[in-house]
This record gives C-alpha cells, structure tokens and sequence, in this order.
C-alpha cells in the first residue's frame, strides 16, 4: 500500500501555495544568513571565530541539510508531504533560536548542523507538493515561482543584516520565530492527504537508477551539486570576495542583496521561458550564460552602476539555472518517486554546497579569492550546462502509467 491523494488541484487553493512559498523562504534565508554574519564574526572574533572556524562551520552545516534532503525525501513520498513540512520547519525554527545562546564555535556549528537536518527536507518537499498541485504543462512556472520564495528569504535576510549588524544574534531570532510562526499555518492550511489503496510500484530510491531513468538521475545530480556549489559558494562568500576586492563592508552586503534580487527577477522570467521554449533547452543555456557573467564579475569595476547592474544579471541567470534542474526533475519523474528524486537531486546538489564555500573559504585563507573564486564559479556554471545536455528532453514513459503520490 502506498499513500496518496487524489488529485488537490481544484481544492488547494491560495494559502497552500503561498505556505509552500514561506517554507522556500525559510530555506533563503538559511541560505544567506551565514554569509552575512561571517565579515562580523571574523572581525570580531566573537566565539572564537577565525577563517578556518566559519569555513568549517560552513562546510558542517551544509553537510547536515545535505543529509537532511536524502533520507527525508524519500519518506515523504511513503508518509506523507504535510507531515514532513510540519515536523521539520518546528525543528529547524527551535534550533535556530538556539544559536543565539551558543557559547562558542562548536555549538554554533553543531546547531547548523542540526537545523540542517530538518531544513534540508523542506524545498525538495514543498517543490513536490506544489507540482503535484499544478497541471504538467505549467511545472516549470510553478518551481520557478515558489523558488521566488528562496530569493526573497535571500534578499530579505541581506536588508535585516544591513540594518542590525553588528548585532548578529537578531539575524537568528528573526528566523527562529519566522518558522515557529509558519508551523500552525502549515497544520491549519495544508490539506490532509488521505490513504487509499494503489497499484504503483513503492516509491524507492533505487527507482532512480533503473535503466529508464540511470542517465536522467546521474545527469540531474551533476547539474544540481554544479548549481549549488554556485548558489552556496557566491551567498556565503559574497561579501568578503568584495571586501578583498577593494570594496566597502556596506558595498559588500548590498552587493549580495542585489545578487539576489536578481535571483528572484530571473526565476519569473526562467519559468515562463522554460515553459514555451523548453526547460532542458533554456536551463543549458542558462547555465552558459552564468558561466559567462561570473567570468565578467573577476574584473574590478570602479563604477559603481556598471558593479551593482553586472551582479543583478548574474544573480538572474546563475540562480534560475539551478531552479530549472528541478522544473526539469518534476517532468522527467513519475508523481510516486517525485519527491525522492528531488530530495536525491537536492541532498546530491548539497555536496556542491558543501564544496562551494569549502573551496571559496580556503581561497579566502590563502588570499586568492579574487579573481580565482570568479573563474571557479565559471569553470563549474559550464560543467552543469554540459551535464544537462545528455539529458533526454522528455521524460522515458508516460507520466500516467503511475498514480499521484501523496501531498
């Protein structure tokens, strides 16, 4: 027996997926919130701080959210999507508001890792279920719009560190109390997904790599672990790869703000794109465009106009490419294994999160940040432009040879 739900569409409604969007959120602001608070607690050394500690706090959370969206994922698909969204948002919330007590860097980072456990669920989950919410033709815009969340989190986050550092600490609270305030809403207006009996296979991982589907998932696990090393490595490392480049502390902060603006500019464009012309076709070429952006951002611009417009584009094609990998994911993946293939692409693609700021940290020690971490970036945008490529553009059987699997 496998749990499912018949199909939500008609009576979802508004509030589900504007929930789903401020679960995206929670994860942006996790994204970014590390990023800013790294230049303070480097200068300061508050908790024993020094560039070898934040990159291994870095590294330590990132590994639990890794873990986090694979061993979940998979379970939501068996138990349920509303369940793993309530039980994981309260954890991470909690944990969160726990960093504000920490007494030093080992605390701190066993926390984030801890709250990456819970968190690294969520996206994959909340993509999952506002797809199933969607007809086939409009997944590509539906990602694309409730990853909006993930940016607006992201830019949210840069205007409240702007505002309150040095005063890291209320960067935690506001968080914490963000999602513990978003966990009755999730109980009160998530439909209850309802058990009936099917015929569809289980939803296991080793449905990825069967025959039909072994070049789909190792191409999606290239492409998503490339996108998030670019995602990881530019939010947490932003601002001090613009402070070794000559720029101010306030420059350095509102350049990552409008990286991410750009993000949330671009997610609107990348999913109407990607539904007329194609997803794989303009999530490739996405890619290849970020390639060449990052590139351009390792020359030095003293004009300040020509700096601030050349990060929005990038932030506008760097991360909608990562979004469109999983617009794709949900088109090439039966509903039953959906959410496990998301959670894999995700969980996988926080390997390239771990990486990004891993690497961007030890050029940041060694003083080749800038311009090397730029070529990086770049060298890595191409290499998920070329996984994509070997990808089918259609997903191998059709989508109703399965029943929907459970919200």
């Amino acid at each position: 027996m496998v749990s499912t739900t018949s199909p939500p569409t008609r009576r979802a409604g508004f509030w589900p997926l504007l929930l789903c969007w401020v679960i995206v959120a929670l994860d942006g602001f996790d994204l970014v919130v590390l990023g800013t608070v790294i230049p303070t607690l480097l200068s300061t050394k508050d908790l024993g701080f020094d560039p070898a500690a934040a990159t291994a706090v870095a590294t330590a959370g990132l590994v639990g959210v890794g873990v986090g969206a694979l061993t979940v994922g998979p379970l939501a698909d068996r138990y349920g999507r509303r369940l793993c969204l309530l039980l994981c948002v309260t954890v991470f919330s909690l944990l969160t508001l726990a960093i504000v007590i920490a007494p030093n860097v080992f605390v701190f980072g066993l926390l984030r890792v801890l709250a990456g456990l819970a968190l690294g669920a969520c996206l994959p989950v909340a993509i999952a279920y506002v797809t199933d919410l969607m007809p086939s033709e409009r997944a590509g815009k539906a990602t694309t719009l409730t990853m909006t969340g993930y940016h607006a989190g992201a830019v949210l986050t840069a205007l409240l560190a702007i505002a309150v550092i040095p005063e890291w600490r209320v960067l935690f609270v506001i968080g914490g109390v963000a999602g513990l305030v978003t966990v009755p809403l999730i109980r009160l207006a998530l439909p209850e997904a309802r058990r009936e009996r099917t015929a569809a296979p289980r939803p296991t991982v080793r449905r990825l790599v069967e025959r039909r589907y072994v070049t789909i998932s190792i191409g999606v696990w290239v492409a998503s672990f490339m996108g998030l090393l670019l995602v990881y490595g530019l939010n947490t490392w932003l601002p001090q790869l613009m402070r070794d480049a000559g720029y101010g502390s306030t420059d350095s902060l509102g350049l990552l703000l409008t990286l991410n603006a750009g993000a949330v500019t671009g997610l609107i464009v990348a999913g109407i794109v990607a539904d007329k012309a194609g997803t794989k076709r303009v999530a490739v070429t996405w890619f290849a465009i970020a390639a060449a952006l990052l590139a351009v951002l390792s020359v030095r611009m003293d004009e300040v106009t020509m700096l601030y417009a050349a990060v929005f584009v990038t932030g506008v094609f760097v991360f909608s490419a990562q979004v469109l990998v999983y617009a794709f994911i949900t088109q090439l993946y039966p509903p039953e294994i959906r959410g496990t293939a998301l959670g894999f692409a995700a969980g996988i693609g926080r390997l390239g999160a771990i990486l990004g700021p891993a690497v961007t940290g030890t050029l940041v020690t060694l003083g080749l940040a800038y311009p090397g971490g730029f070529y990086v970036f770049a060298a890595t945008a191409l290499l998920g432009a070329a996984a994509l490529s070997f990808i089918p553009a259609r997903a191998p059987a059709p989508a109703t040879e399965a029943a929907p699997a459970q919200v």
